[in-house]
């Protein structure tokens, strides 16, 4: 069974980090932490330009503020059943 996850990137005053919103009722497949983090990363940078993100973060958003990228829906091995991302705007490209 496939799990949607929402997928954001939060500034903080030395970092950005990839934040995942896990629900609460997520399937039982999913247990290591730190490698489905970056199985959430990897996905989220093979489909957006890392740059272009990071920018827009950089411009718009306050430490400690996140910006919601989209959803990512999963199932437990790691396919990706569905994606809906996008990079936020940023004020340079308007």
């Amino acid at each position: 069974m496939a799990d949607t996850f929402g997928v954001g990137i939060q500034l903080t005053e030395t970092e950005f980090r990839v934040v995942v919103h896990v629900p609460s009722d997520i399937d039982s497949g999913w247990t290591d932490p730190e490698e489905f983090q970056q199985l959430v990363a990897e996905i989220v940078w093979e489909r957006l330009d890392k740059e272009r993100v990071l920018r827009a973060v950089a411009e718009t958003a306050e430490p400690g503020e996140t910006l919601s990228l989209g959803t990512v829906t999963l199932e437990p091995d790691g396919s990706v059943v569905e994606c809906s991302l996008e990079a936020p705007s940023s004020p340079t490209e308007e």
